[in-house]
């Protein structure tokens, strides 16, 4: 189970997230347990792979915007380079970034599922 202590060791910057949720511990907590298994990020990876850059710049902008509402810094800050690289439609080889974003998608993952 995911907790304020697991998250601010992760990263997080919790106090920002939880004024965002109006202090409720358990709705921010709710929401940050469904980022693990958001499918954007799927269709982050999908859209890049076949170099789809207005499909990739959708999915990164929704991923920037959930991750940012919820202060997850360290995904929050891979998805900004990723979105501001597709925004102006930069070609590039985006497997690198993709992977520390998915590495840290699964480390809140397994943070989550503890």
């Amino acid at each position: 189970m995911i907790t304020i202590e697991k998250l601010n060791s992760f990263g997080a910057n919790t106090a920002e997230g939880l004024a965002r949720c109006f202090g409720n511990e358990a709705l921010f907590l709710k929401l940050v347990m469904t980022i693990p298994d958001d499918a954007v990020f799927d269709r982050l990876k999908q859209g890049l792979d076949a170099k789809n850059l207005d499909g990739a710049f959708d999915a990164a902008h929704a991923l920037k915007g959930v991750l940012g509402n919820l202060s997850l810094t360290p995904l929050y800050t891979i998805a900004v380079e990723i979105t501001e690289l597709l925004r102006n439609r930069t070609q590039m080889d985006y497997s690198e970034l993709l992977a520390k974003l998915l590495e840290k998608r699964d480390e809140l993952g397994k943070l989550c599922a503890e």
